[in-house]
């Protein structure tokens, strides 16, 4: 389900939230500032709090970056500065870090080397002990944010060439990371062993490179011989040439994030050798097959749901039709509403089609449930449109552990998953039936049988856990490792 709650920028948003989204152009012309901007659009999904880019002329690095949606960050005129033919960009979604303006990125900073600016998608679980190890060496931390530890240690780092302190760093990166980082002459990008985040490269039809999060966003600028940016990879962009390294081996068992396919990534993404709108599709059918209803409708929760209500409603054989308008503009948005409209919470962003489900047995496909809170009001909204029946499929398992790798899951006192048995979660959402897809069925849709990362359905973390991090969620007793 896509974030909704009692108000639109509300904390309680019962959905994951996003990551944040990161590209690095390098281009024949000194356009790659606009290029980044497109980009980014293309991946506002991923981050709506921040956006910002950073562009190098071969000297000098710029940067324009504040809080908002690109389109805001980025008005009439603000462009016109960047010139360059290197850049990186950045929209946000704050995981490690309020979100405040010292916590938008791209950082700069200035080294003996040259400027260095350095943006980031994913999360560290050792920050804490790196950040103060740079304390302890005389670095003053200007954010909260662990993007600016990787920045400062990459500043620090031992090597002949920027890409040689990149691959002397990036050991010591425990955790989830998508680095990409502007010189004053090139560009550079950066994927952990574990390969949690998605990173792809594709080539630019006028010449030069882009490094994207999301094929979508490489597509949209018309890339071709696209392919993804290995686990444990460097690419470095300049020249018109990309020329890749292994700095340092992927990991035996990879990690990828499942709720890529789930949820985040747009559905024209291709990760993993995977299309994204047929890894959901075959989701729903998987579901279909693991808990069959007698029914006489199947609808989704828009917009990632879809695909996945598509697949239930062909191997079910009962008819899918829309069920539900969302109202794509409300998003992010600065008016706050009046207290009576915040009471209607989930109308906000949802009214239904009445027609559709008027004395009908309604199935009604969502991709998860984190806190519980949306849920309840999309059934409510369903039967006050006249359905008789109403009956929840999630195309994941239920979400019992939070995520330490850049993922805004909630804590363990708030994941309801955590708290309450599949029956006690029906009965507080009020539904006729409730059903989660399996790990295994989930696997089995994907077509893998491991690599990727299910810690927040099975508390089993690829990379160990701190203590500290468990604590601050709330819980000490979770799977280490």
């Amino acid at each position: 389900m896509n974030p909704i709650a009692d108000s639109p920028d509300s904390s309680d948003s019962d959905s994951p939230r996003e990551e944040c989204g990161v590209i690095a152009v390098d281009t024949m012309s000194d356009d790659a500032a606009r290029l980044s901007f497109f980009g980014l659009y293309a991946l506002q999904h991923r981050g709506q709090e921040a956006a910002g880019i950073a562009v190098a002329d071969g000297r000098v690095v710029r940067v324009h970056k504040g809080q908002g949606l690109v389109a805001q960050v980025f008005e009439a005129g603000t462009l016109d500065p960047l010139i360059g033919r290197f850049a990186i960009g950045h929209t946000r979604y704050s995981t490690t870090g309020s979100n405040s303006d010292r916590n938008v990125q791209p950082y700069v900073v200035e080294t003996m080397w040259g400027p260095l600016a350095v943006a980031h998608n994913g999360n560290l679980v050792n920050a804490d002990k790196l950040r103060q190890e740079l304390l302890q060496r005389g670095f003053g931390l200007q954010t909260s944010s662990d993007s600016e530890v990787l920045a400062l240690m990459l500043a620090g780092a031992e090597g002949e060439s920027w890409e040689e302190r990149l691959a002397n760093v990036m050991p010591r990166w425990e955790g989830a990371f998508c680095l990409v980082v502007l010189t004053g002459n090139k560009v550079m990008a950066a994927r952990d062993p574990w390969g949690f985040r998605p990173l792809s490269l594709g080539q630019l039809p006028s010449g030069g490179h882009v490094i994207a999060s999301e094929t979508g966003a490489l597509r949209t600028l018309g890339c071709t011989t696209i392919s993804e940016v290995e686990p444990g990879e460097i690419v470095v962009l300049g020249g018109g040439l990309a020329r890749r390294t292994q700095a340092v081996p992927a990991k035996a068992t990879q990690a990828r994030c499942t709720f890529e396919h789930i949820y985040f990534s747009r559905p024209d993404a291709t990760w993993d050798g995977l299309s994204v709108h047929q890894a959901r599709q075959n989701l729903g059918e998987e579901l279909a097959r693991q808990h069959p209803v007698d029914a006489d409708v199947v609808i989704a929760v828009p917009d990632s749901s879809t695909p996945a209500a598509i697949g239930y409603a062909s191997v079910s054989g009962i008819a899918y039709n829309e069920g539900f308008v969302k109202n794509r503009y409300i998003g992010r948005t600065f008016i706050e509403p009046t207290d009576e409209l915040r009471r209607q919470g989930v109308a906000l962003k949802f009214n239904t089609l009445p027609d559709n489900l008027r004395g009908k047995r309604v199935v009604m496909v969502d991709d998860s449930i984190v806190r519980g809170t949306t849920s309840g009001p999309l059934v409510r909204l369903v039967r006050e449109a006249g359905a008789s029946e109403v009956h929840v499929r999630i195309t994941c398992p239920p979400i019992a552990h939070p995520c330490f790798f850049g993922v805004d899951m909630g804590t363990y006192d708030q994941l309801i998953a955590h708290q309450l048995g599949v029956p006690e979660i029906c009965a507080h959402i009020g539904a006729d039936s409730l059903g989660f897809l399996s790990v295994e069925r989930m696997m089995k849709a994907l077509g893998r049988d491991d690599g990727y990362c299910n810690a927040c359905f099975t508390g089993s973390y690829a990379v160990p856990v701190q203590l500290t991090m468990l604590s601050a969620k709330g819980r000490f007793d979770g799977a280490l490792g």
